[in-house]
């Protein structure tokens, strides 16, 4: 999956396969260490159960840069190409943001991708977080210049997520 060209299509590169590995062992890590992070999305059966195969992941995490509105908790996901589509993302993310502002008692959850990436802004919309145009930025891991650098900021409040669930 991140050695997929569509599905790292917003990236700066993809991974290869050590790299994907370090990937998957540090969010274990997190997991292991946090009540949160980013958790394996596996598809169902037709009777509910997981069938146990893997799509991708969802979850939570902390960027490790600087930006105007860190720190902060990001909702993030990455589905393998053969299953976008399907509003897995949106579902498995609905429920991240469930646990988010229950168990976790989070008082916002912010999510970012690049402008380009209208897949992602889609499921940021779906699930009813909001953007201020004023609060775009430059992604500063990305090279000045780069298409992919100008990224969209969408937040979400426990009272906002609350209001959406009650109407």
């Amino acid at each position: 999956m991140n050695a997929d060209p569509s599905v790292m299509q917003f990236f700066p590169s993809m991974l290869n396969t050590a790299q994907s590995d370090l990937f998957a062992e540090t969010m274990q890590i997190g997991l292991e260490q946090k009540k949160y992070g980013l958790w394996a999305v596996e598809l169902k059966d037709t009777n509910g159960a997981q069938d146990g195969t893997f799509i991708g992941f969802v979850g939570l995490s902390e960027p490790s840069w600087k930006a105007p509105f860190t720190p902060c908790i990001e909702i993030g996901w990455r589905l393998a190409r053969t299953h976008w589509g399907f509003g897995y993302a949106t579902e498995a993310a609905t429920e991240v943001l469930a646990y988010s502002f229950g168990l976790l008692e989070l008082a916002e959850i912010v999510s970012f991708t690049a402008l380009l990436n209208t897949r992602s802004l889609a499921v940021m919309e779906r699930l009813g977080m909001f953007r201020e145009v004023s609060e775009d930025f430059d992604h500063p891991l990305i090279e000045p210049g780069d298409t992919l650098g100008p990224h969209a900021l969408y937040r979400i409040s426990s009272e906002e997520w609350a209001a959406q669930r009650h109407s």
